[in-house]
């Protein structure tokens, strides 16, 4: 699950990683406030006002400005809220900014003296552990620095059992940081660390890591993704969920227990099982046909999960077929297919070819009660013979 910048550095600020001064506004009057606060508290003679939604390269777009007087932070705050901003992230439609982030702006004072660095952490899933990427080249496009200067990036493996001093040290060493800096960045990586640990993070992603010119360091940005199947642990976390943020169809599919991935493809795919979902789709892949998502349906298929995949997948007006292959162990084919029919009956007009594939418990039964059905639904027998069958329709 993905959450907000500011949501990110609330929980960054439990866990003792030092963030700016911050407040989360949902009008220009309200931005102006709190920048007053900011101001007054903190001495700083400017504000960062940063559009908040879920996706990377807001400032690129517009959507991030530093004011350097509360005028400017009424203008920019006006200007960004109800934007639909577009970034690499969000695709050509954007996502229109409901709420912005007013912040102590931490560039000022010495501009000339401050640092930016890059840090994230992450799992290495060749070696089963996890590890601090870092490097000196903060603010820019990773991938960029990767392809252009690779040798500006560091990584750092954890052991198992937490993050050790002398990495804390060695990680700021790497990054040409002397006296209080130094210690500040130990301290900031170590807390960092076990912030990521401590709320089941798969992904901790700060762009900058900054350093002040009085060599602090702050948490600059933050892009924090949390382990959906450990959100029963952290309620506090799950109630960060941001709907409107998140893709309609995979809002649905999470309400119906369904697991679904948006693709760019133009064949939906309806399975029981992740593995065999994944065969699926190479498959239509390999005979000419395009996934357009990815959806197990789990290994209790009914008519009603039924109902729901056709829904979700009917949502992408890109899908030009609909390929469903149910393998009959826990759950026998006949009951799947009634419940395709069922399904098929209960949505009415569905404008696109249905292919059915079923294999195991029951299969032949199941068949029959498709062919039977009167239904403009095509029946196969293999998966090949399935992915053929989309291969000519698409």
């Amino acid at each position: 699950m993905n959450i907000h910048e500011y949501q990110a550095k609330e929980l960054l600020k439990r866990s003792g990683v030092a963030v700016p001064k911050g407040a989360i506004v949902l009008t220009s009057d309200d931005a102006v406030n709190a920048a007053t606060e900011i101001m007054n508290s903190t001495g700083t003679n400017a504000i960062a006002v940063k559009a908040q939604i879920h996706a990377g390269g807001r400032g690129k777009g517009g959507g991030v400005k530093i004011a350097k007087s509360i005028d400017e932070v009424k203008k920019y705050a006006e200007n960004i809220l109800g934007m639909t901003l577009v970034t690499h992230q969000t695709g050509p439609n954007g996502k229109v900014v409901k709420k912005v982030l007013v912040e102590q702006g931490i560039y000022y004072p010495g501009p000339s003296s401050v640092q930016e660095f890059y840090m994230s952490i992450l799992l290495n899933r060749s070696t089963g552990r996890n590890m601090v990427l870092y490097s000196t080249e903060g603010g820019m496009d990773i991938e960029t620095v990767a392809a252009k200067t690779p040798h500006l990036i560091f990584k750092e493996e954890i052991h198992p059992m937490g993050i050790q001093p002398f990495q804390a040290r060695s990680i700021a060493f790497n990054l040409g940081l002397k006296g209080k800096a130094y210690s500040q960045m130990v301290k900031f990586v170590t807390a960092l660390y076990n912030a990521y640990i401590e709320y089941d993070a798969t992904l901790f992603e700060i762009n900058p890591v900054f350093k002040t010119s009085d060599d602090l360091i702050f948490a600059a940005d933050a892009k924090v993704s949390i382990d959906d199947n450990a959100l029963f642990k952290h309620a506090d976390i799950l109630d960060m969920r941001d709907l409107g943020e998140e893709d309609p169809a995979e809002v649905e599919a999470s309400e119906s227990n369904l697991n679904f991935i948006k693709l760019d493809g133009n064949v939906g795919c309806m399975v029981n099982g992740a593995g065999l979902a994944m065969a699926t789709m190479d498959i239509v892949k390999l005979s000419g046909g395009d996934p357009a998502n990815f959806l197990d349906v789990g290994g209790a298929a009914n008519a009603t999960t039924v109902a729901a995949g056709f829904r979700i997948i009917l949502r992408d007006p890109a899908v030009k077929a609909i390929l469903i292959n149910i393998f009959g162990g826990i759950v026998r084919c006949d009951r799947v297919a009634q419940g395709i029919v069922d399904a098929y009956k209960e949505i009415g007009n569905i404008n696109v070819p249905v292919i059915v594939r079923l294999q195991g418990t029951n299969a032949e039964e199941g068949k029959e009660l498709i062919d039977k059905s009167g239904l403009k639904v095509y029946s196969a027998v293999s998966l090949q013979d399935a992915a053929d069958l989309v291969s000519k329709i698409v």
